[in-house]
């Protein structure tokens, strides 16, 4: 087996894939390198979810032959043992046609113990085993004899194999084992490889938001595994419908609408499980900007966690009671905007940054043509709002 590595992303493949209609694509950048801001905040320094400080990503893709385009990405909260220092949680449904698994004791106990793993549909069982595998071999968890594996998905039958549930054990403890801070891999990697989203060939995204030392001086980290239909916009400009590429375009030209979309938000502010599930909710605004609907057959999950010390559950207490940290109620608000204009951004660049597949069947999802679409903003000037007035960083 062949490993290629390349940024935070481990290829895993039988054979190297190199179709002739990738060798002259447009070059493939974020949102933001071409004009595009969303919101008003400033990013933190990787504009990604590893702005969180702790928070690591790992992917590995798997590619092989005509027809696997699949993978998995994981998402660790913090360098320890997460099991034996758990991490406050929540869960928002969007629509709940998915295989979340580990959903049930989140909302019931309002934490995670586990890293977020990441993959497609039907190898969502493997993984969470896989990741079981993990969590009771790490050192402190001998005795351990429960874990709650924590394992969202999207279905990527449209470009992968699924039937086949090419994601293994190596590949998961792989994508465990290589996760890291700093820059994070986009596109066509990890469980972004085989997805498709309004249209064209959607992926792995992310990007973050930093607040003022007036309202807390907090980060907030998102990372999306896009995979769903609907008609694209961009800062309110309706690019699907100018590229002619949207839901219910022509019945002879079918769009995908189903699908499902990840959304995984971290944040180092001292939240509770009932703040982390307002937080998440807020996601859902942005997911509607980039024209999703969430369709009968689209599962959208938005998982929040805390990353603050002081917010930790530890597994064995010494105490009947416990302090809980959190911010108030009225400060929510600057967290609220953060998590909108984090998880827009993430999700146009899981669009910017995919680019075009070929997978079972020989069929193709395009990328979103880059040039065609400045030429869309442009129209309806929705470029350059960075050089309008910021908000305040104090």
């Amino acid at each position: 087996m062949k490993i290629l590595k390349y940024g935070f992303c481990i290829a895993l493949s039988c054979c190297t894939f190199v179709h002739s209609t990738l060798i002259a694509q447009e070059k493939r950048v974020r949102a933001r390198d071409l004009g595009i801001s969303i919101g008003i905040l400033p990013t933190g320094k990787w504009n990604a979810i590893t702005d969180v400080e702790g928070v690591k990503v790992g992917h590995v893709s798997v590619i092989q032959g005509d027809s696997v385009r699949t993978g998995v990405t994981a998402i660790i909260p913090h360098d320890g043992n997460i099991f034996q220092d758990k991490v406050p949680a929540a869960v928002y449904v969007g629509n709940g046609f998915g295989k979340l698994m580990g959903i049930s004791q989140i909302r019931e106990l309002g934490n995670i113990e586990t890293p977020i793993l990441l993959t497609n549909t039907l190898n969502a069982p493997k993984v969470a085993d896989a990741l079981i595998d993990y969590m009771i071999h790490l050192p402190g968890n001998e005795k351990v004899r429960s874990v709650n594996p924590v394992v969202g998905e999207t279905n990527d039958g449209g470009l992968n194999d699924i039937r086949g549930r090419h994601v293994h054990k190596e590949h998961v403890f792989q994508s465990l084992k290589e996760a890291k801070t700093g820059p994070v891999a986009e596109g066509n990697v990890g469980a972004g490889v085989g997805t498709e989203t309004l249209g064209f060939k959607g992926g792995i995204g992310t990007a973050s938001r930093k607040l003022p030392p007036s309202k807390g001086g907090y980060t907030v980290g998102v990372l999306v595994q896009s995979n769903f239909g609907g008609v694209l916009q961009i800062n309110g400009a309706p690019v699907g419908r100018e590229l002619h590429n949207f839901y219910m375009m022509e019945k002879k030209e079918p769009h995908k609408v189903d699908g499902s979309c990840m959304i995984i938000i971290a944040t180092d502010a001292p939240l509770s499980p009932r703040n982390l599930e307002r937080l998440a909710k807020r996601s859902y605004i942005a997911f509607g900007n980039v024209g999703a609907f969430s369709s009968n057959g689209s599962g959208d999950y938005s998982i929040a966690f805390s990353t603050h010390p002081a917010c930790r559950v530890p597994y064995n207490g010494k105490t009947i009671e416990m302090e809980v940290k959190d911010v108030h109620n009225d400060e929510m608000s600057a967290l609220f905007m953060a998590v909108w204009e984090a998880t827009e951004e993430a999700l146009l660049n899981s669009l910017f940054m995919a680019e075009d597949m070929t997978g079972i069947n020989k069929r193709t999802v395009r990328s979103l043509p880059i040039k065609e679409t400045l030429q869309i903003l442009k129209k309806y000037n929705v470029l350059n709002h960075d050089k309008l007035p910021k908000a305040t960083t104090k």
